[in-house]
């Protein structure tokens, strides 16, 4: 990653949450920054504030779902710093309620932003990073429901876990092809954020749930602080990014009923705790 005007990352999902924490700490790092949202006026203003900082930085309003806006990114990146070094695909959305419930829109909504967003940035970005023959980084995030499962999350955990087994198989590929590309999967806790807004509530359980859900994120690890972490796993080019150790035992019930093809039980400590991601 080591360039005389500063890496390059693009980060989507930027404007908020864990993307503005990383948007701001790369800045600090001297990275030069290509920052995506859909939500154009809050993603303007932290750009304004990064340039006004001092930092190279460029705003493109993007909806991850859609692969050709994907592509567009990646060639505004292109045109203006000439390469990419890290890839966050970051954007991500909340849906909660009973899975039968939770309308076909609903679920679409989930799949194109938390699952096919993932897919388009890998799509867009890994061909650009075997062309350039350097070392570069993709960084997934996913959650810790990407590795536990919680009732009235269905639409986040089947996309999480989705993310999850995609960066898995994209290490492994691009290990295999003995290129200088490495992949990370963030898999956080509650992380202070606003991603309970992007909630759509369908029945009074959904409603319950999500106010104990919102209540634990926004008493969350700070963007701040969880984008130390991932910037050190980065440098360590480890895979597996935990932010949040708390979740191990749960991890550990979980394999011991898969191992032993026990029915699975769920704990509600696991939610109240550390158990799921905030973007």
């Amino acid at each position: 990653m080591s360039n005389e005007k500063g890496p390059v990352a693009v980060i989507t999902g930027a404007a908020s949450g864990i993307g503005r924490g990383l948007a701001e700490h790369a800045a600090r790092l001297g990275m030069r920054l290509v920052l995506a949202d859909l939500d154009g006026p809050a993603l303007q203003a932290l750009c304004d504030e990064l340039q006004t900082g001092g930092v190279q930085a460029i705003a493109c309003v993007t909806d991850v779902g859609d692969l050709a806006q994907v592509e567009r990114l990646r060639d505004i990146a292109l045109e203006h710093f000439g390469g990419v070094d890290l890839l966050f695909n970051n954007a991500g959305v909340m849906q909660t309620g009973y899975s039968w419930e939770i309308t076909q829109a609903q679920w679409q909504r989930m799949l194109n932003v938390n699952l096919s967003g993932v897919i388009n940035g890998i799509r867009s970005f890994v061909p650009l990073f075997l062309r350039q023959g350097r070392a570069a980084h993709v960084i997934n995030t996913a959650s810790l429901a990407g590795l536990l499962s919680s009732p009235l999350m269905a639409p986040y955990n089947v996309t999480k876990q989705a993310v999850v087994a995609l960066s898995e198989t994209l290490h492994y590929e691009l290990s295999m092809l003995g290129v200088p590309v490495s992949v990370s999967v963030l898999c956080p806790g509650p992380v202070a954020s606003e991603i309970m807004a992007s909630n759509q509530v369908v029945d009074a359980a959904g409603s319950s749930f999500s106010q104990l859900l919102d209540s634990s994120i926004r008493q969350g690890m700070t963007p701040s602080e969880l984008a130390e972490q991932v910037f050190a796993a980065i440098a360590e080019k480890r895979f597996w990014v935990f932010p949040h150790k708390g979740f191990k035992p749960a991890l550990e019930r979980r394999m011991q009923s898969i191992l032993e093809e026990t029915n699975p039980q769920f704990q509600m400590t696991d939610v109240a705790g550390d158990a799921h991601a905030a973007r």
